[in-house]
């Protein structure tokens, strides 16, 4: 198919060459430019022709950004799966603007860092109609290991915002609970040993385990869009009247890393305000 990849972050590069290596037409843009297969400096360009759009980008104002710049080339036969995190809100708003072009939108938030979007191990959460949930079922699939249909357009941005916030509060536990052994003196080895064998074990700890043992704080997924993802989770939790009190509190240890300079670090990089900055 002939195929659009907007947005050529971590994710984005990593399926780009995926859809390349399935046979796709892809063409590939991105705000900044890259040494990229296949890459277009003008969006316009990229999307002219295209079949099957992906967005992957920053936050809402980014994804405006490109809706605004390619809505003139959408129309009946396009489909536009957006992939970016952003909240419900914002979701529906996205997809009144693509369906007036007579263009599909589909939501499609996921679970899955770097490493599983090479592996072809991305989980997709969909939110859309089951019509236009299968028409993007042979794109996806090739490149994920699970395709979960969440409900109507909006339910699976929630989800992938809970989601987060649930793997943001386990990561910072992570950071506090090996702080307090380092201190006590107690052996890494030790710690991950243990943890391995106790009911708290999680897949937060077996992927983080690497980066904080090395103290490496490379991205897999930045400081600045967990950040970004707890503040949508608190807008969104607002909006419906939910209190988040620890997430809340989480969200200004979040605001300390920032401010620090970490915001394209690992999120685990947190743990610098823990341990002394090392």
């Amino acid at each position: 198919m002939k195929i659009a990849v907007l947005g050529l972050g971590i994710i984005g590069s990593a399926w780009a060459k995926n859809l390349i290596s399935d046979g796709h037409a892809v063409r590939c843009w991105n705000r900044t430019p890259k040494d990229f297969p296949n890459f277009h400096a003008s969006i316009q360009e990229a999307v002219e022709g295209a079949e099957v759009i992906f967005i992957i980008v920053a936050d809402p104002p980014a994804v405006q950004s490109v809706l605004d710049k390619i809505q003139p080339s959408l129309g009946r036969g396009v489909l536009v799966i957006q992939s970016s995190t952003i909240s419900a809100k914002w979701t529906r708003l996205f997809a009144e603007q693509v369906q007036r072009t007579g263009a599909l939108f589909l939501e499609a938030p996921f679970t899955g860092s770097k490493l599983a979007a090479e592996q072809r191990q991305t989980v997709y959460y969909l939110g859309g109609e089951p019509e236009v949930v299968e028409k993007a079922h042979p794109i996806l699939e090739p490149i994920s290991s699970a395709i979960l249909h969440i409900g109507p357009i909006g339910s699976a941005s929630s989800l992938k915002l809970a989601m987060n916030l649930n793997i943001a509060g386990v990561a910072q536990t992570l950071c506090e609970s090996l702080s307090l052994c380092r201190a006590a003196g107690i052996p890494d080895e030790v710690y991950f040993n243990a943890l391995a064998r106790n009911a708290s074990r999680s897949g937060v700890s077996d992927l983080k385990e690497p980066k904080l043992r090395q103290h490496d704080y490379t991205p897999q997924f930045s400081l600045k869009n967990m950040d970004k993802d707890l503040r949508l989770a608190l807008e969104t939790a607002a909006d419906l009247s939910v209190s988040l009190e620890q997430t809340g509190h989480l969200k200004k240890i979040y605001d300390q890393g920032m401010s620090a300079g970490w915001a394209d670090d690992d999120f685990i990089g947190l743990m610098r305000l823990l341990t002394n900055n090392t």
